[in-house]
């Protein structure tokens, strides 16, 4: 493996690291946000330039992996255009039309459009292949009309668009019949979003409701019935550079918990001491694994090993999060607003929010069966 930071890399982190700098101010207003890094060529860095521009800036892959760092180091505002930069925009790439990139990136590119992931329902969520979703062509003016359920769609409260994963065909089953489906989401009485309120207290995951609602047949990506195959390479890109500037926030987390165990004394005890040493080695050894992906070492089970990893690890520093904090981690906050039925501390937020950590994104149990099935070529699950 090849995978240095070299002089150029370290230019370009310079000129991010000034950029964050000077704009990372924790703005409330994030729309604004994902404006203003369009506007300075900060979306869509590397986006490969085959089929033309669409606004983004050229860059390496080890630049890639800069930006997502120092932006992570910089603590700047929570991104509402990830799912379009990082999910959509490779997969249009690779599987749409000229008239779709030009169409979708560019608007991407300048923080102006927002996207949702359209594809776990209930009773599809980690098995995706059981989509009930439906989209019906319209033989009159060739559009379809799609009806069905998605649920855990995050930030689609916020979002214009949503790619959907829909079943085109009657009778159609498992991955077979499929479709890969751009939605607009202002659609009043055709697409509903209701908040699913979460145990932080959060809501930004949420449940849309399509009663026919409308897509252009030209936003079919893919082909009609080719959704599992973009699909499928949709979900292959899911976990690339960003893994690493996740793994700086988790840094940042698993710094916040060793502070507080030398303030509280709880780095003392020995096997305290032991798990966050366990802790900070782990993620270590994420890294190394994610830079040795990143460098060429790719095998289709890559991306479930990332998950299964930090899925894991995170969710136990959780747990280590409020050990350490001892009895004093059940304790509620002094005051109560009318907004925030109650609050939490950081140790808190983490505890609960990482109990999903090993579900969502594809569960463990599921992960596990890739790389059974896919990489070590053992017997097919039965499914019934």
């Amino acid at each position: 493996m090849d995978f240095d930071f070299g002089p150029d890399d370290e230019r370009f982190r310079t000129r991010a690291r000034d950029w964050l700098g000077e704009h990372a101010n924790g703005s409330a207003d994030r729309r604004a946000w994902e404006r203003q890094l369009g506007a300075d060529g900060w979306i869509g860095l590397g986006w490969d330039r085959t089929h033309g521009t669409y606004g983004n800036r050229p860059a390496t892959l080890t630049q890639q992996v800069v930006w997502a760092e120092e932006y992570a180091r910089a603590g700047a505002p929570a991104r509402l255009g990830h799912i379009g930069e990082n999910l959509l925009a490779p997969t249009l790439l690779a599987h749409g039309d000229d008239a779709q990139r030009a169409r979708f990136l560019p608007p991407v590119a300048r923080g102006e459009e927002l996207w949702c992931q359209g594809y776990s329902e209930p009773g599809a969520g980690s098995d995706l292949a059981g989509v009930r979703t439906r989209a019906v062509r319209d033989p009159g003016d060739g559009t379809y009309r799609v009806t069905g359920q998605k649920i855990w769609t995050s930030l689609a409260h916020e979002a214009d668009w949503c790619f959907v994963l829909a079943r085109t065909e009657e009778d159609s089953h498992r991955h077979h019949g499929l479709s890969f489906l751009l939605v607009p989401m202002d659609q009043p009485g055709r697409v509903e979003v209701r908040p699913i309120r979460q145990l932080t207290g959060d809501a930004e995951f949420n449940e849309v409701f399509f009663d026919g609602a409308v897509a252009r047949a030209e936003h079919l990506v893919g082909g009609a019935g080719q959704g599992w195959r973009v699909a499928m390479g949709l979900l292959a890109t899911e976990r690339g550079v960003s893994t690493l500037a996740q793994q700086i926030g988790f840094a940042r987390e698993l710094d916040r918990v060793v502070r507080l165990a030398l303030r509280t004394g709880a780095a003392a005890d020995p096997v305290l001491r032991d798990r966050l040493t366990r802790q900070w080695a782990e993620l270590k050894t994420m890294r190394w694994n994610a830079l040795r992906t990143l460098g060429g070492a790719q095998d289709p089970g890559a991306p479930s090993v990332a998950k299964l990893l930090w899925g894991g690890w995170h969710q136990r520093l959780g747990e280590l999060a409020v050990r350490v904090r001892g009895a004093a981690a059940a304790l509620g906050p002094e005051r109560w607003t009318a907004d925030r039925p109650y609050a939490l501390d950081d140790a808190q937020r983490l505890f609960l929010f990482s109990r999903a950590d090993t579900i969502y994104g594809g569960s463990d149990e599921i992960q596990r069966n890739i790389i059974a099935e896919r990489v070590l070529n053992l017997p097919k699950e039965s499914r019934g």
